[in-house]
């Protein structure tokens, strides 16, 4: 390995060890907030869309966190924003699932993903009302609580749960027509408000695909890479994806095609020996 790559590689990993600590410390954060959640102002950005006074509170942490570490890194928020060049970029939702966090459910979970040339190196989701925090760097595998983590072995739809996520962004008929798409397949379909977290559930094998017709980066980054180096199928965000966001599709390896079918989002390529290896660990 050349000096460059080793000095490449070393500062993924001290990005891996930093992402880990941020992510528990604004867990902590939003786990406070969760619990006096009464008293906190809630305000709408928009049609069943949520912003409370932790969602502010997590994002600013995360952001002086990462500033007074790597203060040449971008930032991309979902409360702040960013302009960003995709060259190397901290993106985060503070709150996944603020709708369940404002309602007392304790659904929610804080996804922070890091992008370097537009490849996403590391991604991590913690739930912190139940103290799990999935984790994953590229070439590396994923795990869960330091545990390794793989997708579901399912491989008929009649005993395959899936969850299908929900977008204002696209007309409801569309969604309609994919739930019975699926729901004619045989497969049992939930939707439980934290895409982030519906794509933790299928790395680990509780769900055994997430789709839905337009999330943003910062909601399904770190959650497709999960599933990705647990041996799982993803559909790629389009080029201008990381600004923009896009369809996304995450899913176990024997009801890919179909589910890809059935939503119409293509799935990315398998680019190497290594992924092909991963599915079939």
């Amino acid at each position: 390995m050349s000096q460059a790559a080793k000095s490449a590689d070393k500062q993924i990993i001290d990005r891996a060890e930093l992402c880990l600590s941020i992510a528990q410390s604004a867990g902590r954060i939003a786990l406070d907030g969760f619990r006096r959640r009464e008293s906190e102002e809630i305000a709408m950005k928009g049609s069943q869309d949520f912003l409370t006074e932790t969602d502010a509170a997590v994002e600013a942490h995360l952001k002086e966190r990462l500033a007074e570490a790597l203060p040449d890194d971008e930032f991309l928020g979902e409360e702040t924003g960013g302009a960003v060049s995709g060259r190397s970029v901290w993106v985060v939702d503070p709150i996944d699932g603020t709708a369940n966090f404002a309602r007392g459910i304790p659904h929610f979970c804080i996804s922070i993903a890091y992008v370097r040339d537009g490849i996403t190196e590391i991604g991590a989701i913690y739930a912190p009302a139940t103290k799990e925090l999935w984790f994953a760097r590229r070439g590396a595998g994923a795990t869960c609580n330091d545990r390794p983590i793989h997708v579901a072995g399912t491989r008929s739809f009649s005993a395959a749960c899936l969850e299908l996520g929900w977008s204002n962004r696209r007309p409801q008929k569309d969604y309609l027509t994919v739930m019975n798409r699926l729901l004619d397949y045989g497969a049992n379909v939930r939707r439980a408000a934290s895409g982030a977290l519906g794509l933790a559930y299928v790395a680990d094998g509780r769900s055994d695909g997430y789709a839905e017709l337009h999330m943003n980066a910062w909601d399904c980054l770190a959650g497709l890479l999960l599933v990705e180096e647990a041996g799982g199928r993803v559909s790629d965000l389009p080029a201008d994806g990381l600004g923009q966001g896009g369809p996304v599709l995450a899913v176990v390896p024997a009801l890919a095609s179909e589910v890809s079918a059935a939503t119409g989002i293509p799935l990315a390529s398998l680019s190497n020996e290594t992924d092909r290896a991963r599915m079939i660990a």
